[in-house]
């Protein structure tokens, strides 16, 4: 992948933006100057008539002078405002040394618009332009970025706002953009280069001599040393929550640092509507503002039934708008963690821009469980575990655990041997195993309350490619996540989940599945090799769905990471219970070992991307999705 030159960086240097700010925090220092000012947003750009230009700009985020991927010299990107029923017409002109792309995230748009090159068209070259053209048939919160290279990470990301023809269900006196994303100085072909050669290379929270000692004491010798047996086995760390931490990102809440802080400012009684949106390239965040109870109305640009929590996880391309009335005279500190704790975007809300509030500290590092393999058995034993403490294992009785509920395909690197007559692949059809994702033949359960198939294991799943198989995982939707479990006991927070999200409106395609289709999320981390199946992209064969038919996907993370999969030109329409308000999202957490169903309607014909957001799994956890006139099934 072409990319833009940068400078080489030591991996002795540590000096980010986002470690800066937890040494000053950690003295008792604000990083906000009493007489910091407003900050303005990225520059918006309002109409139904753009050009937009890539190009490059010089940035300085850490201290040190750098290249970004710009669009009309902005950092995010500037902010596009639509307006719901009208055509809009961008010229988009590529200013780079190497080809460039835009993909419009989450709009449902005819395929040679979604900006996907090599599936919806052959990219923008040097020097041209681009003409993209589409009716807006929805509102919300969304977001444009690069689908070339490693424009994202460099920069190449801006907001998407439209305004809705109807009244719009929620009130609010003024909303803003709260766009998150992370910025490193390395060139990210070399950050990929790492992690190739060395998955944990930017991990420096692994498990130390005291945290041995500690596990000693509160386990005992034999079990802390099988636990410590199993996870070397499998070749994993409990630790390893973030590809890419805080030890080369700084963390940015509308393009500034921690360090310098975004500035919202809001008038006493009012109402103020949050759009956040995660335009990360590799960091999931936990939200939080301090003082302030959050009502969630609209997920993925979708309105939703008002849901009031103290704390969300944003996965990477997610979006999520937040009504908040803070009252008073005070400021508030909105805060944005990274999911491994490496380090913090924030920003500030206040009614005087010479106000400041306190910076909140990082709640604990959290660590992965056996419940994270996909053991049944054992899940929910662990759900306390950081690496501050493990209070809550002094309870377990399964000293050592059971593995017999998980598969360690690490353990076996090769399929030599290996017996599939003891796999259960009963009610699957095998026919194109190998090719790519399995249908179900299992007649699907009716729509909205999720897969009761089997789970089955293909052949290509099983082989040095794939280091994990979960044999029985459980529902994602009320799982909040890893190092968010315990929030509610902890801090008293309320986390929200994907099983509190109904729709605001009446399901639209009330059909039940004609057919289900089960993917696996597979991956081996310690060779840092992902893939759907157990097959990478360039291997693989579209995912065939037939014109106006109604399917069950249903993923299953066979990995210990937290995936967020993404599907372009149609709704995933997650199964929370209610078949009446099935909430639509255009991206979806699957957390580590669990597995999530949702229904697709066909309704859209041409070549989709689907895959996973993290961009350095993208390569490999990645299919195209062919929509057909007649099209055969999988």
């Amino acid at each position: 992948m072409n990319t833009p030159a940068f400078p080489r960086l030591s991996r002795r240097r540590f000096v980010t933006g986002a470690s800066a700010g937890l040494a000053l925090a950690g003295l008792g220092l604000s990083l906000t100057s009493p007489k910091a000012q407003a900050k303005a947003l990225p520059p918006v750009l309002s109409g139904n008539q753009f050009d937009l230009s890539i190009g490059y700009l010089p940035v300085n985020f850490t201290g040190a002078d750098r290249s970004a991927t710009a669009v009309n010299g902005s950092v995010p990107a500037p902010i596009l405002r639509w307006k719901e029923g009208e055509r809009v017409t961008l010229r988009v002109t590529n200013h780079l040394a190497h080809d460039s792309s835009i993909h419009w995230h989450g709009m449902i748009l005819p395929s040679n618009m979604d900006g996907v090159p090599g599936l919806s068209f052959r990219g923008i070259a040097p020097g041209e332009t681009y003409e993209y053209q589409f009716e807006v048939n929805q509102n919300g919160t969304y977001w444009y970025h690069s689908h070339s290279g490693w424009q994202e990470q460099t920069g190449l990301y801006g907001a998407i706002v439209i305004e809705p023809k109807d009244p719009d269900p929620v009130a609010y006196d003024r909303d803003y953009v709260v766009l998150l994303s992370d910025w490193t100085d390395e060139d990210p072909g070399d950050v990929y280069a790492k992690l190739k050669k060395m998955s944990h290379y930017y991990n420096f929270q692994e498990r130390t001599v005291a945290d041995l000692w500690r596990d000693i004491k509160e386990k005992g010798v034999a079990r802390t040393w099988n636990e410590r047996q199993m996870w070397n086995a499998m070749r994993m760390k409990q630790s390893d929550i973030a590809d890419v931490t805080g030890y080369t990102y700084t963390f940015l809440m509308n393009g500034e640092t921690p360090d310098s802080g975004w500035t919202g400012v809001f008038k006493r009684g009012e109402k103020v509507r949050l759009r956040f949106i995660n335009g990360a390239a590799m960091t999931l965040f936990d939200i939080r503002i301090p003082g302030l109870k959050m009502t969630v109305v609209a997920s993925d640009g979708q309105n939703i039934e008002p849901v009031s929590v103290d704390e969300f996880r944003i996965g990477v391309a997610e979006t999520y708008d937040v009504v908040v009335e803070p009252s008073g005279d005070q400021a508030y500190t909105v805060f944005a963690q990274s999911m491994d704790r490496s380090g913090y975007a924030r920003g500030t809300l206040t009614p005087d821009p010479s106000l400041t509030a306190e910076i909140p500290d990082m709640d604990y590092r959290p660590l992965l469980s056996h419940g994270d393999m996909g053991m049944a058995a054992m899940a929910g034993m662990d759900h306390g575990g950081s690496a501050a403490g493990h209070g809550n294992h002094s309870q377990h009785a399964a000293s050592g655990g059971d593995h017999s509920g998980h598969n360690m395909g690490g353990m076996h690197h090769s399929m030599t041997g290996m017996d599939h007559g003891k796999h259960s692949m009963k009610g699957m059809d095998h026919r194109r195993h190998g090719m790519h994702a399995s249908s179900v033949s299992d007649k699907p359960g009716p729509a909205g309350f999720g897969s009761r198939a089997e789970i089955h294991h293909a052949p290509s799943e099983f082989g040095p490619q794939v280091d994990m198989r979960a044999e029985a995982p459980q529902s994602g939707l009320h799982d909040p996540g890893v190092g968010l479990r315990d929030h509610a006991q902890r801090y008293g927070r309320k986390v929200l989940r994907y099983g509190d999200i109904r729709n605001l409106y009446p399901t639209l395609d009330r059909r039940d599945p004609e057919r289900e289709i089960q993917i696996h999320l597979t991956g081996n981390m310690a060779r840092y090799m992902w893939s759907l199946d157990g097959i990478r992209f360039a291997d693989a064969e579209p995912i065939r769905l037939t014109y106006g038919e109604r399917v069950r996907i249903t993923l299953v993370n066979d990995t210990m990471m937290t995936h967020p999969i993404h599907l372009h030109g149609l709704w995933s329409e997650l199964e929370t219970g209610d078949p009446a308000a099935i909430p639509r999202k255009h991206t979806l957490l699957v957390q580590p070992g669990t597995k999530i169903s949702y229904l697709v309607t066909a309704d859209a014909l041409g070549r989709w991307a689907y895959h996973c957001h993290l961009m350095y799994h993208m390569p490999g956890m990645m299919r195209e999705v062919r929509v057909e006139q007649g099209g055969r099934g999988v």
